[in-house]
């Protein structure tokens, strides 16, 4: 299997224009200069893991509120399946779909062998750079990365 690398801390995030929810488009630079944003790539929707990961970062939700940043769930799911998952799991968060797997590959996240992206969390600054990354190894993806560190690292950068 190949190896992708990820971005590093404090390098420029890779910005992305996905569809979400109802077909609307997201892009990542649109949060610029108002707000962190929480990547939260998961391989994809109606799977076990995901459906315990993705409703703990709903519980968390208004923590990440608090600390003025924006969660984004990215699968390479399309964006109907991600709706009709948000809405069995109650997650109210936009799940974006990665259908063309463009972002999860410049993430360095999308698995060659399976086509689907990999577990992991960025935190995204008001600049637009890698502040905090957390990516589950390709052989263990039932690693979940943890909510209590990333809630730490946008505690950081409120400073």
């Amino acid at each position: 299997m190949t190896t992708m690398v990820t971005p590093d801390v404090g390098q420029q995030a890779p910005d992305f224009r996905l569809r979400g929810p109802d077909g609307v488009t997201f892009l990542l630079s649109e949060y610029l200069g108002n707000k962190h944003v929480v990547l939260v790539f998961y391989p994809l929707a109606f799977s076990p893991v995901c459906s315990h990961q993705l409703p703990a970062i709903q519980k968390e939700l208004a923590r990440f509120g608090e600390l003025d940043a924006q969660v984004l769930g990215i699968s390479v799911d399309s964006h109907y399946a991600n709706q009709a998952f948000a809405k069995q799991l109650g997650v109210e968060f936009p799940l974006l779909s990665d259908f063309k797997r463009d972002v999860s590959a410049a993430y360095g996240v999308l698995n060659p062998e399976t086509q689907c992206s990999g577990r992991a969390v960025f935190v995204v600054d008001k600049r637009g750079r890698i502040a905090y990354k957390d990516v589950s190894p390709p052989a263990d993806q039932k690693q979940i990365p943890s909510n209590q560190r990333v809630l730490q690292a946008l505690q950081e950068l409120q400073g």
